[in-house]
C-alpha cells in the first residue's frame, strides 16, 4: 500500500474532486481553494467516514494525525466517530434556562390556566433563571438549589416549594432527553434546607354574617370587577374560573366548566340562579362578546383585579375567600350532607369505585343550596 501520496503543493494544485492520502484519509476539494478531510472507517462491517476538518485550515499532517488518532481508537474498541459527537454535545449543553422552557412546553397542556397564562415559569425566573439559568444542567446539585433556595425558603415557603417542585420536573425533563443528570438533586437539596419555619396563612374571607351587607353594597358598584365578584360569591366559584369563564359555558340556567378549565380535571355544572343570571346581563356590553367579564381591552381580567377591588375599599378579605365564606355559612345554618356542601365548591368527594356507581353530580340539590345562599346574602342585610 501507498501511504501520504499527498503533499501541501500537490493539494493546492489538485482540481475539485476526491484524492487518496493513503490508510482511508481523503481530501474532498469542493474547488481548487476549498474543500474537507475525512477518513473512511469500517465498522460492523459498514464503511463510515468521519469529518476531521476543512482543509486548507487544516493541514496534512494535523489531518494525518487525526486520522491515526482515529484508527487507533477504533482497534481499542471505542467508536470515534460517536466520541466525537458526544465530545461536541458537551461542549454544547442544555443549560437551565433552557431546560425549564423545553419543560414548561412540554407540560403547557395539562398546566391549565398556569400555562396559558405562564405562571408556572413565573416563580422560576424570579428566584432560579438569575441566578443559574445559564448553568449546564447536567451540573446542577443540591448545593447549587440550595444555594438558589436559602434566601427564600422561610420568608417565601410557598413560593420556595413551587420552586423546588418545578426544578425537579425539569430534571426529570432533562433525564428523558437523555442527559446525565442528579434525579435526586432537589431531595437532597430539601434536606440540606431544613424544615421551612414559615406558618401556611390562610386566604382572609369574610364572616359569613357579614356577607349580605357586603353584597348588597356590592350591588350598587357598576364596574366589571365588582360584577365579576358579585358572580364569584354567588357561585362560590375559583377566582379563575370567573375570570375566564365564556358565553359558550352558559346554557340557560346552567354554567358548564370544561375540564381543562377546572381544579380536579373533571368537567364541572354550576347551577344559576336569577341573580346570577341578572350579574351576567348587566356586565354584557356588546354582542360579540366572548368573555362574561372582561378587561376593558377585551381580554381576561387579571387574577389581582378583584383582590384590588377590594383592598382599595379597606377590606382585608379576598375573593377567594369566599369560598371558605359560603362553605362557613353551609356547614352552620343548613343541614347539607357533606357530599353535597363538598360539590358545590367542585371539590372531589367520591371514590372512584363509588363515581363507577354514583354518576350524579347532585346538581338539584345543589341548586336548592345555591339558592339558599342567594337568598341569604341578597336580603335583610346587616348595615355595613
Amino acid at each position: 500500500m501507498i501511504y501520504n501520496t499527498l503533499n501541501q503543493m500537490k493539494a493546492k494544485n489538485l482540481a475539485a474532486g476526491k484524492y487518496a492520502d493513503g490508510q482511508g484519509l481523503w481530501l474532498i476539494k469542493r474547488s481548487k481553494n476549498a474543500g474537507k478531510w475525512i477518513q473512511r472507517l469500517y465498522t460492523d462491517s459498514k464503511r463510515r467516514e468521519m469529518d476531521l476538518g476543512r482543509w486548507p485550515d487544516v493541514s496534512i499532517s494535523e489531518a494525518r494525525e487525526k486520522a491515526a488518532q482515529a484508527r487507533k481508537a477504533l482497534r481499542d474498541g471505542v467508536d470515534p466517530i460517536q466520541a466525537k459527537h458526544s465530545a461536541k454535545q458537551r461542549m454544547h449543553r442544555l443549560n437551565v434556562a433552557d431546560a425549564i422552557d423545553s419543560c414548561f412546553k412540554a407540560r403547557q397542556a395539562e398546566l391549565k390556566g398556569d400555562g396559558k397564562a405562564g405562571r408556572w415559569l413565573f416563580p422560576l425566573k424570579v428566584h432560579a433563571i438569575p441566578k443559574i439559568g445559564k448553568k449546564a444542567i447536567e451540573d446542577i446539585d443540591q448545593h447549587e438549589l440550595k444555594r438558589v433556595l436559602e434566601p427564600i425558603w422561610h420568608e417565601k415557603a410557598v413560593t420556595a416549594r413551587k420552586v423546588l417542585n418545578r426544578l425537579n420536573l425539569t430534571l426529570k425533563h432533562a433525564a428523558a432527553l437523555g442527559l446525565d443528570v442528579d434525579l435526586q438533586a432537589t431531595m437532597k437539596a430539601r434536606a440540606l434546607l431544613g424544615k421551612q419555619r414559615h406558618e401556611a396563612k390562610h386566604i382572609p374571607s369574610l364572616p359569613y354574617q357579614e356577607a349580605p351587607a357586603f353584597y348588597q353594597w356590592l350591588c350598587t358598584k357598576e364596574i366589571i370587577s365588582a360584577y365579576a365578584l358579585r358572580f364569584l360569591i354567588l357561585t362560590a366559584a375559583r377566582t379563575s374560573e370567573v375570570r375566564f369563564a365564556t358565553y359558550d359555558e352558559i346554557n340557560n340556567d346552567i354554567w358548564t366548566l370544561p375540564p381543562e378549565r377546572t381544579k380536579t380535571g373533571q368537567e364541572h355544572r354550576v347551577p344559576l340562579t336569577d341573580e346570577a343570571l341578572r350579574v351576567i346581563a348587566l356586565a354584557k356590553a356588546s354582542s360579540d362578546q366572548e368573555l362574561l367579564f372582561p378587561s376593558l381591552r377585551g381580554k381576561a381580567l387579571s387574577d389581582a383585579a378583584m383582590s384590588r377591588f377590594m383592598e382599595r375599599e379597606g377590606y382585608s378579605a379576598r375573593p377567594h375567600g369566599f369560598r371558605a365564606t359560603f362553605r362557613t355559612w353551609v356547614e352552620e345554618q343548613t343541614t347539607t350532607p357533606f357530599e353535597v356542601k363538598e360539590a358545590a365548591l367542585g371539590h372531589v368527594v367520591d371514590s372512584e369505585v363509588v363515581r363507577a356507581y354514583q354518576r350524579s353530580d347532585r346538581l338539584e340539590m345543589r341548586r336548592e343550596l345555591t339558592l339558599s345562599w342567594t337568598q341569604y346574602i341578597s336580603t335583610n342585610p346587616l348595615p355595613l
